[in-house]
């Protein structure tokens, strides 16, 4: 069905006589231009009509918008025909589609290469450790404050952080915990079965919980679950502007949001520590018995012969050196975030791989420190 008012090119002759005038009518807009289609045949016909020494005319036109107007602009070479005429109000837009066309797209940005990529990270990973050893002194200084001022300090907010980090945690920390302990137990008892050493599962099995795997595990779990539930907190009162309302307010951000979760998760660590071992044992200590028929009453009585009470001490040092890493990592991702939901995400994910890997990093600076300590 033809287009009412469809874009129409005719070639007329001029009054002169000496040359044909071209002369556009109809709605050259993007609605009557149809499909594309009908876009490539008029360019086409535009185009081949561009090199004779023709008048164009486009004063005839009902109505033209930006799409006509580039496409006569492309077929016409970008560049404006020697004898042209138009209509006052298409004078202002020809004149918008000459202007952009000369235009030049910005260059492409030169590939970074490898040694500044380097160079950005540790940049990036120094500016890191600047703000992480600012926010340690400022949660020294404001332990310091809250010693000298017991009374009117936040034991509200202490109390809410143990609970959250702490007590809500103990049922995730206590399954991982026990199927941990059941599989080491079972992976031991048969190698061990292999050369007769039932006897010396206790001590493997003791040794490795009590000593490496449960605080690490505890630290792991409280990493990904309360570090990222801090970070999480923290970024979402930056998108909701409650940090900036707190300073206007005269409220430190330290004082009322980062020392209580400091001060929290160093108390409730250890306790965790303690929890995820003794679920640990218990699983260690069925899979014993149903692998190889060790009693419960000799695993309770060979276990304080076969551990050291240093190794206790140990794991109970690293739970609290555990809960204060996780809890300043997660601080300080959190205060870091930007006022954007992108940034959330982002912070919080980088916030839970980073408190891991201090963890780890840490644990590993405890062996050596430790390493002939506890046998």
């Amino acid at each position: 069905m033809p287009i009412e008012n469809a874009p129409t090119l005719d070639t007329h002759a001029s009054d002169a006589g000496a040359a044909d005038a071209i002369v556009a009518g109809g709605i050259w807009q993007v609605h009557a231009l149809g499909n594309r289609r009908t876009i490539k045949a008029l360019s086409k016909q535009v185009a081949d009509l561009k090199d004779a020494p023709r008048t164009w005319d486009l004063s005839q036109v009902a109505s033209i918008d930006h799409i006509g107007a580039q496409l006569f602009w492309n077929a016409w070479g970008k560049k404006r025909p020697a004898d042209l005429i138009l209509a006052p109000r298409q004078e202002e837009l020809f004149k918008r589609v000459e202007e952009s066309s000369k235009a030049t797209a910005p260059r492409k940005a030169e590939r970074i290469n490898f040694v500044m990529k380097l160079g950005v990270l540790i940049l990036s990973f120094f500016e890191h450790m600047r703000g992480f050893i600012k926010l340690i002194g400022q949660v020294v200084q404001d332990i310091g404050r809250f010693l000298r001022h017991p009374v009117s300090g936040p034991w509200r907010e202490i109390s809410a952080n143990i609970y959250h980090a702490g007590f809500q945690a103990l049922g995730v920390t206590a399954l991982v915990g026990f199927l941990i302990g059941i599989v080491l137990s079972y992976l031991s008892a048969q190698q061990l079965r292999m050369f007769g050493g039932d006897m010396y599962l206790v001590n493997i099995l003791g040794m490795s919980v009590i000593r490496e795997l449960g605080p690490l595990l505890a630290a792991i779990l409280v990493a990904g679950r309360s570090g990222s539930s801090i970070t999480a907190q923290l970024g979402v009162m930056r998108v909701t502007e409650e940090l900036d309302a707190m300073l206007v307010m005269g409220i430190s951000h330290g004082y009322r949001l980062i020392m209580p979760k400091v001060l929290a998760l160093a108390i409730s660590m250890p306790l965790l520590v303690v929890w995820t071992d003794s679920m640990a044992l218990i699983g260690g200590m069925i899979s014993a018995k149903l692998e190889l028929g060790l009693s419960a009453r000799y695993f309770i009585q060979k276990l304080p012969d076969a551990v050291p009470l240093a190794n206790y001490s140990i794991g109970l040092l690293k739970g609290c050196v555990f809960g204060i890493l996780i809890a300043l990592v997660s601080c300080h991702f959190g205060l870091r975030i930007k006022p954007n939901t992108e940034s959330l995400g982002v912070g919080t994910t980088t916030s839970v791989v980073t408190a891991i890997t201090v963890v780890i990093l840490a644990d590993a600076v405890f062996a050596i420190i430790f390493n002939g300590v506890g046998f």
